[in-house]
């Protein structure tokens, strides 16, 4: 099979008529290269068919360097010169000043396929202010590293939108990154993005099915195994407990100083759910919750992709360290914007919590999510870009 070219090395082999010849801001990460490691800042500020401006950055930052939820600074690009305008720092949104010299926005980033995911936040800000201020949003496709086919998960409810949750879509949406941003633009009345497609990608492919190399798109989502895990464990983060940041496995382990490895484990098994094994751990965060304190917990492992149900795993987790924990767990707040509880704002409700809060049965609420991404699922057919086979 061969390997999937990206809509960077499409863009490059041959800009859009649309664009051509314009002066462009562009989005990106360290994630934004082509097969042979040259960034796209690069490419395209030696392109001869586009002036590169201005460079924008997104959580983590143009060079990546960032840790989760710290500010990123404006600057100035020491590789090209070029001014460094971030996207989150003092503003997420692209003002009048950052885009008044832009024809076009063009954005190359590696999305991660869940929801929580704030580079789909990003795109929202960017794709807004540009139809404000008349520039044109130019999408530099790139595969969905979870493949674009399964979609799983509760609908974000509206009252519960924030740079987690930007959109009413489910937790697992199965969209690349430019099919997103069709559907963005449908809903919102926004102008349709250039979209510059991959060729070579079919729907059923997991990133390391590509024959593109990887370079991890967050600091914290490092393998393949943490992305297919990340729907699941990023539940913690609305939790006391450790998600495994400042570990060498962020998303594949999670623990508490007050858990104990084997009775996780023997809990998760007691679900019996396809798909996964799971391994006693200790382990001592670097950084981040519980930082040098040592924590018991487990390290979850994907054995059968296909079989995996990410999202009732996330669900049965949290089931189980709340049984486990007793008066030592906790809900953790989120400030910005209000106190709200931080899992309200992943799982998109309050549903999740106040069920398991109260000790009922979870699964009615999972075959009701069950049954809205099979609806979302019918209502993303018009915005796909790609077929399941070539």
């Amino acid at each position: 099979m061969a390997a999937t070219r990206t809509g960077l090395e499409q863009f490059i082999a041959h800009v859009p008529p649309e664009v051509r010849n314009h002066r462009a801001g562009l989005l990106t990460n360290p994630s934004g290269v082509d097969r042979h490691f040259q960034s796209s800042v690069d490419l395209l500020a030696r392109h001869p068919d586009i002036e590169l401006v201005a460079l924008f950055g997104p959580e983590h930052g143009i060079r990546g360097e960032a840790q989760a939820g710290d500010h990123v600074s404006t600057g100035t690009d020491p590789a090209t010169g070029l001014p460094v305008h971030s996207l989150y720092g003092e503003t997420r949104v692209p003002d009048a000043g950052m885009l008044r010299d832009l024809d076009s926005f063009i954005i190359d980033i590696q999305d991660i396929g869940v929801r929580y995911a704030t580079y789909l936040s990003s795109i929202d800000n960017v794709m807004t202010a540009c139809a404000e201020h008349g520039v044109q949003v130019v999408i530099l496709d790139r595969p969905n590293p979870l493949g674009g086919v399964t979609v799983a998960g509760g609908i974000l409810n509206g009252a519960f939108r924030s740079f987690v949750g930007t959109h009413d879509i489910p937790v697992l949406h199965g969209l690349t990154m430019g099919e997103f941003a069709r559907l963005l633009a449908h809903d919102r009345s926004l102008p349709e993005p250039v979209i510059v497609p991959m060729q070579g990608w079919q729907r059923q492919m997991l990133y390391d099915e590509t024959g593109l190399p990887w370079v991890f798109p967050s600091p914290n989502l490092p393998t393949l195994d943490s992305h297919l895990l990340y729907g699941a464990t990023c539940l913690i983060e609305g939790t006391n407990l450790s998600e495994g940041r400042g570990t060498t496995r962020p998303f594949e382990m999670i623990g508490a100083p007050w858990l104990e490895p084997d009775a996780i484990v023997a809990s998760l098994q007691a679900w019996d759910l396809p798909g996964f094994a799971y391994r006693p751990v200790y382990f001592t965060p670097m950084f981040s919750k519980n930082a040098g304190t040592r924590c018991g917990g487990v390290q979850i492992y994907v054995t059968d992709r296909q079989a995996a149900s990410t999202i009732e795993l996330g669900v049965r987790l949290l089931q189980s360290v709340i049984a486990l924990g007793h008066d030592q767990f906790e809900w953790v707040q989120f400030t910005e914007g209000g106190a709200r509880h931080f899992v309200d704002l992943l799982a998109g409700g309050d549903q999740l919590r106040t069920t398991l809060s109260t000790g009922n049965d979870p699964a009615p609420l999972l075959g009701q999510w069950q049954d809205d991404a099979a609806t979302f699922n019918q209502r993303r057919q018009q915005f796909l870009l790609y077929d399941s086979t070539i």
